[in-house]
């Protein structure tokens, strides 16, 4: 009786032989790559330097405007505490609150108030020019006022761009150059992004099949445009609502808010960094997927767990504020079901076809 045989699937040894590596070359590619890797970011950083001092007051604006919005509330806020004070007490106020906010909020001034005794006043005023004291009250007359009659306040105005109050500060004489190393940093990160990814994503075409390699053309464009986009949407977006939210819990609770330009430029650097590298998760998954760790109907199943994950992760990689928790959130439960699309899109053809251990 004829026997049935299945035929026997040729492998191509040359095919195998071009993709298959050790565990010390592994580490070899790793060490070259990761070498190629930090001579780029070492370049990037040297080109940085030349436009630190540009960047250093690029990414003090979103605090600057942060602080003067912030500051312009609380003056008309404190405009409209004061005039209803004085109008309860019968006193004439110099301004209406929509000639407040009009000043405040159109014309970007802000004010000083400042009293003046007028009785200490016409004294000085007659001492310069007796006719300039006319009129005013007395501080040596026996029947002088004594009292809050007595006292006028002014309003001294000035642009909200120059109000101390905003400027940054630094405690000591280094701080201004570490702010500008560091400013310099993170210019060398983003220009040298580019060459950073492409030796990532060289080690991991060292573990692929030839065939598999192709996908790399797809996966570096699309690593560094979502690196990108993650640290472009927390500078954007980011960085204004969370400043004013943060602004005003400390404004509730009476603490006046003076930030160093060092602790800014922390929350600057590892915000959007945070949202780059986050923004890798449609990348993650596919890589996961490819290597059989998890599979497309996995990641559809376990989304609940997925979205808690993003939740905790947003919490550790932002300020743990609602806003930036929010902000951070939603893009990754988009990105994360893009993964999942991702997956479907582009199928393994066959269970042996993975990354090489």
């Amino acid at each position: 009786m004829p026997t049935l045989s299945m035929p026997v699937l040729q492998r191509d040894e040359d095919y195998f032989k071009d993709s298959t590596m050790t565990f010390g070359e592994h580490l070899d590619e790793l060490r070259v790559c990761l070498l190629k890797a930090m001579a780029g970011l070492l370049i990037g950083v040297a080109l940085g330097m030349f436009v630190g001092t540009y960047v250093v007051k690029l990414i003090s604006a979103p605090l600057e405007e942060a602080l003067g919005g912030y500051y312009q509330s609380q003056a008309v806020t404190s405009y409209q505490e004061w005039a209803a004070e004085q109008t309860a007490l019968g006193r004439a106020v110099p301004y209406t609150t929509e000639q407040m906010r009009h000043l405040v909020d159109e014309r970007g001034l802000i004010y000083e108030m400042r009293t003046v005794d007028l009785a200490q006043a016409a004294v000085a005023m007659r001492a310069a020019d007796p006719k300039l004291g006319k009129g005013l009250p007395d501080a040596h007359a026996e029947k002088a006022v004594v009292g809050p009659e007595s006292f006028l306040a002014l309003f001294l105005w000035h642009p909200i761009a120059r109000d101390a109050r905003i400027s940054p500060k630094v405690l000591n004489f280094q701080e201004g150059f570490m702010i500008w190393f560091k400013a310099s940093f993170v210019v060398g990160i983003v220009l040298s992004s580019p060459w950073v990814f492409y030796q990532i994503w060289s080690f991991v075409a060292a573990g692929l099949y030839p065939h598999e390699k192709k996908y790399i053309h797809v996966f570096l464009p699309f690593s560094l445009g979502l690196f990108l986009a993650g640290a472009a949407l927390a500078y954007l977006f980011v960085f204004q609502p969370v400043l004013t939210f943060l602004l005003g819990i400390n404004g509730t609770l009476g603490f006046d808010t003076e930030p160093r330009i060092t602790e800014w430029l922390g929350f600057v650097i590892f915000l959007p960094l945070g949202f780059g590298v986050s923004f890798q998760l449609p990348l993650v998954m596919l890589f996961l997927e490819r290597i059989g760790i998890f599979t497309a109907e996995a990641y559809v199943a376990r989304w609940r767990i997925a979205i808690l994950v993003i939740v905790i992760l947003s919490a550790v990689l932002t300020p743990a504020d609602p806003y930036s928790i929010f902000l951070m959130a939603v893009p990754l439960v988009l990105l994360y079901f893009g993964g999942v699309l991702l997956c479907r899109w582009l199928p393994r053809n066959a269970p042996s076809e993975r990354f090489d251990t």
